[in-house]
C-alpha cells in the first residue's frame, strides 16, 4: 500500500502505523506517523501556518505563538525553553521547529523521548513557500492551503514591481534606499547577511547595507550604525518592540519605517498581506522604496 503525501509517494508499512522516514528541511529523516492528529509547534509563524489549516491538529504551542487569537492549545514554554516533559506528556504525532528559533538541545531531548521533530530552515522567500508546503503536506498531512498560492501570487506581483524600480533606478530615475535593519538594542544587532528578514526587504526593492557583513545578525556599534551611509532605518516591531519612541531617536539623522515584524520575520499566512503592508510602511518614510 503507498499514498501521496505533498507530491511524494509514500509507502506505507502498515503494521507500525508509521511511513519510512521522510526528511525535513534540514535533510534529517522523520518517522512521520501513519495518521497525524497532534501537533505541538515551537515556533510562532508556524503556529500559525498550521491554525489556518486546521486548528484542531494543535495541541501545544509557545508562550509567545499570538497568532490567531484565541487558541485553546496547552502553553509549553517559550521557543528558547520549551517544557520537554510536558509535551512529551502531550504525546504529539510531530513537533514543528526551526533551525534558528529552536535550541538542538532541546530537539534533541524531544527526539531522545521518541518524539518525530520537523525542523525547517528558512533564509529566503524562495525557500520558505517551499519549506511551508513541504511541512504542510509531509509533516501534518494537510492539503496544500489556498493562503499559500495567494502568498505566491502576491511575492510574484512584487517582483514585477521590482524589476520596474530597479529600471528606474538604473536610469536614475529613481533612487536606490539603502537600509539599516536594527532587529535589537543594548546591544545593537541587525539584519546582516543570508537572512529571511532580508531577502523580503531586497524583493521590495531595500538596500540592505549590511547584506554583505560576514554575520547573519552582527552587533554593530551606533555610531558605526549612524556613519554606514543608510538612507533611511528600518525598525521591526520584534523581535525588539522598536516604536515611535522607541528606537528612532537613536537615529536623528535618519528618516524612520516602523514596520510590522510578523509580516517581515514570520513565514505563514502573512506573507500573502507582507508586500503590501512591508511596501507600504516603507513609503510611509518617505521616497525610494
Amino acid at each position: 500500500m503507498s499514498d501521496v503525501r505533498g507530491g511524494v509517494q509514500v509507502p506505507d508499512d502498515g503494521a507500525a502505523g508509521r511511513v519510512p522516514a521522510v526528511t525535513d528541511d534540514q535533510g534529517t529523516g522523520v518517522a512521520v506517523p501513519g495518521v497525524v492528529r497532534r501537533v505541538v509547534s515551537l515556533v510562532p509563524s508556524l503556529t500559525e501556518a498550521v491554525a489556518a489549516c486546521d486548528a484542531g491538529l494543535l495541541a501545544g504551542v509557545t508562550d509567545w505563538c499570538s497568532h490567531p487569537a484565541g487558541l485553546s492549545a496547552r502553553r509549553i514554554g517559550g521557543t528558547k525553553n520549551p517544557d520537554v516533559p510536558a509535551i512529551a506528556a502531550l504525546a504529539p504525532d510531530v513537533v514543528l521547529a526551526n533551525e534558528e528559533e529552536n535550541r538542538a538541545a532541546d530537539l534533541a531531548a524531544l527526539r531522545a523521548a521518541g518524539i518525530a521533530v520537523w525542523v525547517t530552515q528558512v533564509r529566503s522567500l524562495p525557500q520558505a513557500l517551499v519549506s511551508l508546503h513541504r511541512m504542510l503536506t509531509l509533516a501534518c498531512q494537510l492539503p496544500r492551503p489556498a493562503w499559500l498560492d495567494a502568498a505566491e501570487a502576491a511575492w510574484q506581483q512584487a517582483a514585477w514591481q521590482q524589476a520596474a524600480w530597479q529600471q528606474a533606478a538604473a536610469a536614475g530615475l529613481r533612487p536606490a534606499r539603502r537600509v539599516i535593519v536594527p532587529i535589537w538594542r543594548r546591544p545593537w544587532m541587525v539584519v546582516g547577511r543570508d537572512t529571511f528578514a532580508g531577502d523580503l526587504l531586497a524583493r521590495l526593492g531595500a538596500v540592505n547595507v549590511y547584506a554583505g557583513h560576514g554575520e547573519r545578525y552582527p552587533r554593530i556599534g551606533l555610531d558605526e550604525l549612524r556613519a554606514a551611509g543608510a538612507d533611511l532605518v528600518v525598525l521591526p516591531d520584534e523581535p525588539y518592540s522598536f516604536s515611535a519612541t522607541d528606537g528612532p531617536e537613536a537615529f536623528p539623522a535618519l528618516p524612520a519605517a516602523l514596520v510590522s515584524g510578523r509580516h517581515l520575520t514570520w513565514y505563514g499566512p502573512s506573507l500573502a498581506e507582507a508586500p503590501a503592508v512591508l511596501g507600504r510602511q516603507l513609503r510611509v518614510a518617505g521616497p525610494g522604496t
